[in-house]
């Protein structure tokens, strides 16, 4: 028997029972699309956290403070203490004792009421130093940011995010414009250029002024401690030679001898970025295996199926095997089917996973990444499940002797 006439036989058989066969494939259409949406949902998570990451720069180091203990002993977390001064970050900004470092930035943050005429906005002010864009990776869409003058003489200067621009302006566009902090006016030099988000953080709500500002105007003490510095390696391929070097220097500027002592850490971003991506692909593949239960009732269905099949056709087996027919027609007969049932189910899984892939991040405000090779392996799967749970049924009724299939009522 040609496999022509195998396949027009298989495909006259399913349609025939269209409800049946619609039901059978239900379950690997759930299990198809599901396996579309979670991997797809993994990939675009991790794509989202990656990118987010990287906007601070795959060549960053962080340095935070240690952790400070009260009177009463109770330690706070990294970054408590103030351990970190303007002397460290200028001491690392040396090209002599941090060569693998091309630009250092160190910032002092507090939150801060922004005012102009009736409006008003609270957001972190941060002083920093004129290296601050290019070790954050931040352009300017107006203006442009404050200079060496400035920080020395601590001008009256502010560089606005755009959030903070629109929120206080209503505009973007407000170089020139006067804002009043803590009573002091500032004229408006820049504003910087959407950046998106950090996690829960937007990066586009912030005001920028020179440390030396910071320090003398708005902070309450003149305290050279430092919240945070940056540093932008000169690659990513020297990121650890940065951070050796970086931790050294640290480490013989307030006098420890031992790592294990320091009073700071260090933290890179690509090994940020690496445990995001680990994490998000275990996760993948928990979720993957979740819908692959799917894909396994479907399979169940698919055999439950051709079993019913068989019993209700036992006399046109008979028929066909006292025609001639051999056992490896009838058995491939039913093969068939069942691999006809998984295509069909794994091509409309797919379609319906595609559909939901781009009309879902919309609404979740997550990005779906739609996976090439996921779709493939999805209706190859798909194919392979009824094969595999179609092998019973269509050795079974390989195997009916024709004289006891033709005496069946």
């Amino acid at each position: 028997m040609r496999t022509s006439d195998l396949l027009g036989s298989s495909w006259r058989a399913i349609r025939s029972h269209k409800m049946r066969s619609a039901l059978t494939m239900l379950g690997i259409v759930v299990g198809i699309a599901s396996v579309v949406l979670t991997v797809g949902l993994g990939l675009g998570t991790q794509k989202d956290v990656s990118e987010q990451i990287a906007s601070l720069g795959s060549d960053l180091l962080i340095v935070s403070p240690g952790s400070s203990t009260d009177s009463s002993g109770v330690r706070g977390g990294f970054g408590s203490a103030e351990t970190l001064t303007l002397s460290d970050a200028d001491a690392l900004a040396s090209t002599i004792a941090v060569p693998d470092a091309v630009a250092v930035a160190a910032e002092k943050s507090s939150s801060l009421e922004l005012d102009y005429g009736e409006s008003n906005w609270t957001t972190s002010v941060t002083g920093t130093s004129v290296s601050w864009p290019e070790v954050r990776s931040r352009d300017l869409m107006y203006g442009s940011f404050f200079t060496d003058d400035d920080v020395t003489s601590a001008a009256d200067v502010i560089v606005l995010g755009s959030e903070t621009a629109t929120e206080l302006f209503g505009s973007t566009n407000v170089v020139g414009q006067e804002v009043t902090i803590d009573g002091t006016t500032f004229k408006v030099v820049g504003v910087l250029s959407a950046a998106g988000s950090s996690g829960d953080t937007s990066l586009d709500d912030i005001a920028v002024v020179p440390m030396t500002t910071m320090t003398e105007t708005l902070s309450d003490t003149a305290s050279e401690s430092v919240d945070t510095i940056y540093i932008k390696a000169a690659s990513s391929d020297v990121l650890t030679a940065a951070d050796q070097e970086a931790e050294a220097l640290l480490l013989n500027l307030h006098g420890i001898s031992s790592a294990d002592s320091a009073d700071f850490s260090i933290a890179a971003q690509d090994s940020l970025i690496d445990t995001a991506t680990s994490v998000y692909q275990k996760l993948t593949v928990l979720l993957t295996g979740i819908a692959a239960l799917a894909l396994l009732v479907g399979g169940i269905g698919v055999m439950n199926i051709m079993l019913v099949s068989v019993t209700e056709r036992t006399r046109e087996i008979g028929l066909r095997k006292a025609l001639g027919a051999a056992p490896a027609h009838i058995r491939n007969q039913f093969l068939i089917e069942a691999m006809i049932l998984g295509l069909s189910g794994g091509a409309v899984g797919v379609i319906i996973g595609v559909g939901l892939a781009l009309a879902l991040p919309s609404v979740l405000g997550s990005t779906i990444v739609i996976s090439g090779m996921a779709l493939v392996v999805s209706v190859v799967v798909a194919v392979g499940i009824g094969g595999v749970f179609g092998v019973y049924p269509a050795a079974r009724a390989a195997r009916l002797a024709p004289i006891d299939a033709l005496r069946d009522q």
